[in-house]
């Protein structure tokens, strides 16, 4: 590389972040976002949060990948998915991606909660941050029951037809959840193709928009600290280890 082409290219780099940063404030939402004043000793609790987003955008990033070859029909589904496997490059990588990422999205959605309610998180002035919590749960929960079928192989099928089952028992609207769930009387090509219209792109949607809500209203509220912890850290008291919470 020629002298001063570094520097040029820095510069060059420089003037488009000030360009963006002038018009949308991209220096303020990160400062926002990860120089947030937080006391110490909180404890790693506080992170299940943030982990639960970078699992997020590993669900989004791998499934768009796997959407690429993926057929939703009941003649090609399970085809497409041992095309996946074994012919893709790093095909077999990129679904354990997705496939591991969303039992870790169910276990850290979860743990996320009971950490926050543990902690009172949830009080005022928290009280909806923590509904839309709740709904990215039920979200959460609707993505692995929509994303079982999607291999359909006998596994997917029986479980499904289970889970639809158990649906349609609900009193008074439980016919119409499960005819609805499966498109039809039986469990065949409309069901699939629900499930995978559901799970590609109505759910995404649902959970993006809970999702950027819930971070809003994270950053705008600050964390939730277990009493007294600011006015330790204000008098120069050292906390006590362990103590935890949620953001």
């Amino acid at each position: 590389m020629r002298p001063g082409a570094e520097d040029r290219r820095e510069g060059v780099l420089n003037q488009a972040y000030q360009w963006v940063d002038e018009r949308v404030g991209l220096t303020e939402l990160l400062m926002a976002l990860f120089k947030r004043l937080i006391p110490k000793g909180v404890g790693l609790w506080y992170t299940i949060g943030f982990a639960s987003v970078l699992v997020l955008i590993n669900q989004f990033v791998t499934g768009a990948l796997l959407a690429m070859y993926y057929a939703p029909t009941p003649d090609h589904a399970y085809d497409s998915i041992l095309y996946i496997s074994n012919e893709v490059t790093l095909g077999s990588v990129i679904r354990g991606l997705h496939h591991w990422g969303a039992s870790a999205m169910v276990v850290l959605a979860v743990l996320h909660g009971i950490v926050v309610f543990a902690t009172a998180a949830y009080k005022y002035p928290r009280e909806l941050t923590w509904i839309i919590g709740v709904f990215m749960l039920l979200v959460v929960l609707a993505f692995s029951f929509t994303g079982y079928l999607l291999p359909w192989d006998e596994k997917a099928y029986w479980a499904t037809t289970v889970g639809t089952n158990m649906a349609g028992t609900a009193p008074y609207f439980g016919d119409s959840v499960l005819r609805a769930l499966k498109g039809g009387s039986e469990l065949g090509a409309m069901t699939l193709l629900r499930f995978y219209s559901l799970h590609t792109m109505l759910l995404p949607a649902i959970l993006l928009l809970l999702a950027g809500a819930h971070l809003f209203l994270v950053v705008r509220q600050g964390v939730s600290v277990p009493p007294g912890l600011w006015e330790e850290e204000e008098k120069g008291v050292p906390p006590a280890s362990g103590k935890g919470g949620a953001a």
